[in-house]
């Protein structure tokens, strides 16, 4: 156990990670209620004035993929792509999670020359764009930040990307599950995110069938979302695979809807994790989230995420940490547990800003909104910044999430920052930074930013100070501003 924080050092911290960083007055201000107070306000639900004013996107169904698939729509009088003539979904052609960063991969020379291909490929495009658009505004805009950091931590457990699902209402209706649901009982959560539409393409089990049962979704079921490695058996996933056949994905619906057809189901009792029963999909989740493991495997990771990057929570804080989610699996309740844990206090948990959080946080600190930015601005910020960086919201590079500490800290990605940050300081009011003296800005940027500058980077500040862009730029690269204390 190293240095712990005093009252304002621990509130700070607490504002940070249920958030995107936090300035000095707020900081202040909240060492002023007390740390307790600050939780419960952090944790609470409250009217959010910034939500409010940037509600979700509609964005209706994609166009047809090719001139052979619009060719079969209209020969059959459909107005819904994706659906059959009967009106039920078909699936859709496999695409790998490993194509372009839009998921626009061609598929030979014909198609890439497919004007009607090339028409779909640009739709998708934009609505990811508008998608990733919307959300970054949204943790930007929030007064309360905590429930978007929340959800962007369930996407990073439920990881799906949109480069293989190919759906933004798909994915927005995800995003809306996990900001929904990620506050409760967990087991409400796993019964929606399992047979959830975008997860499902993602992991392939939209086909599954009692004759050839896909085993992705039950496996990563297992292994990542609710027990963890070494908790289950490949006897296990055969099994559950089979309790999970049968559940297929409408896309003649927008958003996508799940539907199980019983037709396809596998029902034999089947044995998964010791206990023998006739299984649905959601009596499955509830045997699978009531085990030990499960809390366990929950509680370290959101531990790693939000204590300790760097060592896992021994056996007296994980004990109380999994009794606070209880046999309720409370989420609200292990997120407590954890903000008020000793390990928390621990000067040494520093954690290393993932991109999202260091965009969000820079874009808050200097009251830039994504949204006002010029359109090349933006896209540069959703193309070069995001994607350079290697975190962009709704596409995750694989099923495991983002990689997390010092992942992040390689020399290509210092450059990406160097030219955001660059690119940031043009687009923001910088009128305080201007008005103070050269002697006072590297002060004034340490509040604004939340943090405070060690010997090396007060001086590359001072060397800096006559210039206001220049010196605030610095500010957003220097090394403090890259983690969370």
């Amino acid at each position: 156990m190293g240095r712990t924080l005093d009252t304002r050092a621990r509130v700070a911290r607490l504002l940070q990670r249920a958030g995107f960083d936090a300035g000095a007055e707020a900081v202040d201000a909240a060492a002023r209620a007390g740390f307790d107070a600050t939780l419960d306000r952090v944790l609470g639900e409250v009217a959010d004035d910034g939500v409010g004013a940037t509600p979700a996107p509609r964005l209706g169904p994609l166009p047809p993929r090719n001139a052979e698939s619009r060719k079969r729509m209209e020969e059959r009088g459909q107005d819904r792509p994706g659906a059959d003539a009967s009106g039920s979904a078909r699936p859709a052609p496999e695409a790998s999670a490993s194509a372009g960063a839009a998921g626009e991969g061609d598929d030979g020379e014909g198609r890439a020359a497919d004007p009607v291909r090339k028409a779909y490929r640009q739709a998708l495009r934009e609505q990811r764009e508008e998608l990733t658009l919307w959300w970054l505004d949204r943790m930007v805009a929030a007064e309360h930040p905590w429930e978007e950091k929340r959800t962007l931590l369930w996407h990073n457990h439920w990881a799906t990307s949109i480069q293989k699902v190919k759906s933004g209402a798909a994915m927005l209706q995800q995003n809306e599950t996990l900001r929904r649901l990620g506050g409760g009982d967990f087991r409400v959560l796993a019964r929606a995110m399992v047979v959830d539409p975008a997860l499902m393409v993602w992991l392939d089990a939209g086909g599954s069938t009692a004759k050839a049962p896909n085993e992705n979704l039950a496996r990563e079921l297992m292994e990542l979302f609710v027990l963890g490695v070494g908790n289950y058996t490949e006897t296990d996933v055969r099994q559950a695979a089979a309790v999970l056949t049968g559940w297929t994905v409408d896309r003649g619906e927008n958003p996508w809807k799940a539907r199980f057809r019983a037709r396809r189901h596998d029902p034999a009792p089947r044995t998964v994790v010791g206990v023998k029963a006739g299984f649905t999909a959601q009596t499955l989740v509830d045997h699978l989230v009531s085990l030990p493991d499960s809390h366990a495997h929950v509680a370290k990771r959101m531990w790693r995420a939000l204590v300790s990057g760097e060592s896992g929570p021994d056996e007296a804080a994980l004990g109380r940490v999994t009794a606070a989610y209880g046999k309720q699996r409370d989420s609200a309740a292990m997120f407590r547990a954890l903000f008020t844990d000793v390990a928390f206090s621990d000067a040494d948990n520093v954690l290393v800003k993932q991109p999202v959080e260091y965009v969000v946080g820079s874009l808050r600190a200097l009251g830039v909104r994504p949204s006002k930015l010029p359109e090349k601005t933006r896209r540069q910020l959703l193309t070069r910044t995001l994607v350079g960086l290697g975190q962009v919201p709704f596409a995750p590079e694989s099923v495991g999430g983002w990689p997390a500490g010092a992942a992040w800290l390689t020399t290509a990605a210092a450059q990406v920052r160097i030219g955001f940050a660059e690119g940031l300081v043009r687009q923001a009011d910088l009128g305080d930074v201007e008005r103070a003296s050269a002697g006072e800005r590297p002060d004034l940027l340490a509040r604004k930013l939340g943090t405070a500058w060690g010997e090396a980077t007060r001086t590359a500040l001072g060397d800096a100070a006559r210039d206001p862009l220049k010196v605030t730029a610095l500010a957003l690269t220097a090394p403090e501003h890259l983690v969370l204390s």
